[in-house]
């Protein structure tokens, strides 16, 4: 077999062929990765001569120590690694030495799936779908902003003034773009385009469409890439939504398909738009419970910042066949490339969660029959509220606050979450909403002690 830094599509790892691995790369650690709820992700380092105990699912973690997993009481979890995970991180290389990861789900102790794991959680999801036949596929396109540092302090300094798809010299970003390609292809990404965004220092990379545990995984890992890379020009890559006032913010859209059969399941040729029934309800599902969704697609204080209108960020409840102003748009490409984008998730999101309630809104509209509403070819942007209003087309939640409302009374989200993770988001939600709410921010000094 010849041996890449991941496995290519359809081969499976063996422990054999992982052991190989360690030693043809010369590997000293592999880093047992995974995602807490807020999607940060964490890591243990084990020393290379351990990898026995790491593929038997010997190596134990301390739930209590991670925010929305266990409590002291009931802490001993363990990390099941997902073998055909197994990467070189190039931007870790040292003298010929090498680290690896494995990203890991997390069971409890009694050999089970732990509830609050959101990797676990979004297998469980993809198991519902298999019993309808369906699975789903998703293809982010993650936006990003690079900025300068001063000695070790992150500024919101860009340090370029390029616009879309502009290139050097006014794209200083090139160099840097380049290099985080170079690396993710080395870990055998598929990347499909990359380029300079709208706003200054704002940057794009779009890599192929897989299914959703595959994306998920590879939108974690294009994360942490992103930043590293960056962080060898001397500059700071952030996800965060709205960074900077009064420029466009980043978003993540999702470009979504189910599939039967191994076919595209949203594709049919004799059916109005070429969009099959599937497609529509689904489409219908995702309008009907997006409010609810809101709180796990742009998942902070800062993501309500990028959802207003004038910056290309999607805030009306419509779904169209061209237009960015709707929140749903069906790219013009037919046959195995029909797909839906969802334009309002922001790269802050957990990747994991945020695909495990895109998919339990499309299999409630399949199952449901849900009907869509008429598609909207008028920019939303500049209806009035009375136009709005006659055509029926609501507003996205304006807070986290609104969203958190929306999402505590939503049976969708509750089964495509479950009860521990909707709890455990929730309550640390409401802290950061009202750290926000009670924090006195430099907007209030500068307009009101002087004032009064």
């Amino acid at each position: 077999m010849e041996f890449r830094h991941r496995p290519l599509s359809g081969i499976n790892y063996t422990d054999d062929d992982i052991k190989r691995l360690i030693n043809e790369y010369n590997v000293q650690f592999i880093k047992l990765q995974f995602v807490d709820i807020n999607g940060q992700v964490k890591n243990l380092a084990i020393p290379s001569e351990h990898i026995d105990r790491v593929l038997n699912n010997d190596i134990m973690l301390d739930g209590s120590s991670i925010k929305g997993f266990r409590n002291i009481e009931t802490s001993d979890m363990f990390f099941y690694p997902d073998k055909n995970t197994f990467q070189i991180l190039p931007w870790q290389e040292k003298d010929g030495r090498n680290s690896a990861r494995l990203i890991c789900d997390i069971y409890n102790a009694d050999g089970t799936p732990f509830e609050g794991c959101p990797r676990c959680n979004l297998k469980r999801l993809m198991a519902e779908a298999q019993k309808l036949g369906l699975s789903m596929n998703v293809g982010p396109e993650a936006e990003f902003f690079l900025f300068e540092k001063e000695g070790k302090n992150i500024t919101t300094k860009t340090h370029d003034k390029g616009g879309y798809y502009d290139m050097g010299p006014d794209d200083l970003g090139e160099a840097v773009r380049s290099d985080i390609v170079s690396t993710l292809q080395e870990m055998d990404f598929d990347i499909e385009a990359s380029h300079h965004e709208v706003a200054d220092g704002q940057q794009e990379i779009d890599f192929k469409y897989s299914d959703i545990l595959t994306t998920a995984d590879n939108v974690v890992t294009f994360r942490v890439a992103v930043k590293a890379i960056a962080d060898k020009y001397g500059l700071h890559a952030t996800f965060m939504p709205k960074p900077v006032y009064g420029i466009n913010g980043s978003g993540m859209h999702c470009n979504i398909s189910l599939a039967k059969n191994g076919k595209n399941a949203f594709f049919d040729k004799n059916a109005e738009y070429e969009l099959s029934d599937i497609a529509k309800y689904a489409i219908g599902g995702i309008l009907k419970h997006i409010k609810s969704m809101t709180a796990i697609l742009n998942p902070t204080v800062n993501s309500y910042k990028r959802l207003v209108p004038g910056y290309e960020a999607p805030v009306y409840m419509a779904w169209s066949l061209a237009n960015r102003s709707a929140l749903l748009r069906v790219p013009a490409k037919r046959g195995v490339s029909t797909r839906v984008e969802l334009r309002s998730p922001d790269p802050s999101c957990n990747p994991y969660l945020a695909f495990a309630t895109i998919l339990a809104a499309c299999l409630d509209g399949v199952r449901n029959k849900i009907e869509p509403p008429k598609p909207v070819d008028a920019n939303i942007y500049k209806l009035t509220e009375k136009e709005r209003k006659k055509m029926k087309i609501e507003a996205l939640p304006g807070s986290l606050k609104e969203a958190l409302g929306y999402m505590q009374n939503s049976l969708i989200v509750e089964k495509a979450l479950g009860k521990h993770i909707v709890d455990e988001f929730v309550t640390a939600k409401d802290i950061e909403w009202d750290d926000f709410r009670t924090y006195v921010s430099k907007w209030e000094i500068d307009r009101y002690l002087a004032k009064y």
